[in-house]
């Protein structure tokens, strides 16, 4: 890249920078926050749990947004500074940095770009997501288990944090099921396209024949939600059973039943968890995921039945998959909704979903104008 041409690319840079901010809406953002550190000034406010809650939370979706606007202005600053330097002296050195502040802010840019898709509801919290293998036994298992890794590789690159609600390991390899939280900023608006049955065709590596196989797992996508949301749980409908956890853990695992399975009676919805040692933990984080499902269904009460809220999943199956990754006889990674598909199949299952994210978003985004 001579100097022209990275000229041109900072000053594209600097029109897609602004441009995000007029979409986020930072001005007015930047007066909302003053407005609401007001209101932590308040007499009262400390007393108001359900207020303060809800008011730091805010709080902290709006300095995250910010706090990144501001480190991308100093990152593009940098880079003309580095520019300029190595027009007006000719530096080598500087010319360099500039290229590379440049790209890796480009990426940068692009990805906060798919935040200015978000606008539902909820978009902003945490996500709860749970994989179920279907049929298949260990092979699906084993795919539930990449599936697994493939999204905490993606949360790791994305500065998200990982929280596991359940794991139950599979007989001979891969898991049974997982349920974990994902902690950060538009992480549910980030993950809800997720939702849904993911199909894998590969050799499989249990088979000692080496034939082609054909597995499915289903992915649930849920918001973490807050305690400032009235959710209506009478204590009598939900019956809680505990028991030994199973799997890895060590000693204590196999000697204490800290393990918990709650079951809201009216819905039929059960929850298990039984990644903590501690019981009352186990129990919270039960209860994080029992509300998100109740939730769920609260939104959608038109429907009749609670398998209309469960079937947006659909059959863990053939027919039913949203995306498709295929590692044999060619390699392919192909999203059934918005046709969008790359090549490079083992980059997806090291974290790189973002491009699959960003189309998804476009799409429903599209399709609600």
């Amino acid at each position: 890249m001579d100097l022209d041409s990275l000229k041109k690319l900072l000053k594209e840079l600097e029109v897609k920078l602004q441009t995000i901010k007029e979409a986020l809406k930072i001005n007015e953002k930047k007066i909302e926050l003053e407005k609401l550190e007001s209101m932590t000034m308040q007499d009262g406010f400390w007393e108001n749990s359900k207020l303060q809650s809800s008011v730091l939370s805010k709080m902290k979706v709006i300095k995250d947004i910010i706090e990144k606007i501001l480190k991308l202005e100093d990152e593009l600053s940098d880079s003309f500074e580095y520019f300029e330097f190595a027009n007006e002296e000719n530096d080598i050195e500087s010319y360099n940095e500039s290229i590379k502040i440049s790209k890796l802010l480009e990426e940068k840019l692009n990805k906060l770009e798919i935040t200015t898709l978000l606008s539902e509801e909820y978009d902003e919290n945490n996500a709860i997501l749970t994989i179920h293998p279907g049929a298949g036994g260990t092979e699906s298992q084993d795919w539930a288990l990449m599936l697994y890794r493939m999204y905490t590789r993606w949360s790791q690159k994305s500065e998200f944090e990982v929280e596991i609600l359940d794991y139950q390991d599979g007989e001979e390899a891969g898991i049974k099921s997982v349920s974990f939280l994902v902690k950060g900023t538009n992480a549910y608006g980030y993950l809800k396209g997720e939702n849904g049955v993911h199909r894998l065709v590969r050799i499989s590596p249990f088979d000692s024949n080496s034939r082609r196989h054909t597995s499915f797992a289903a992915i649930e996508v849920l918001p973490e939600i807050s305690e400032n949301i009235d959710i209506d749980i009478n204590p009598d409908d939900i019956q809680m059973d505990v028991y030994r956890a199973s799997g890895a853990g060590g000693q204590h695992v196999n000697k204490t039943s800290s393990a918990v399975r709650l079951k809201h009676v009216p819905s039929g919805i059960v929850v298990t968890c039984q990644t903590e040692r501690s019981q009352l933990q186990n129990r919270e984080n039960a209860m994080k995921l029992l509300k998100a499902k109740l939730y769920r269904v609260k939104l959608q009460e038109h429907k009749d039945k609670i398998s209309d809220i469960k079937g947006e999943v659909s059959d863990n199956s053939w027919g039913n998959q949203i995306r498709s990754y295929v590692f044999c006889p060619y390699t392919l990674v192909k999203d059934h909704r918005t046709n969008y598909e790359v090549g490079n199949v083992q980059a997806v299952m090291d974290g790189k979903i973002d491009d699959f994210i960003t189309e998804y978003l476009k799409y429903i985004k599209g399709n609600n104008v």
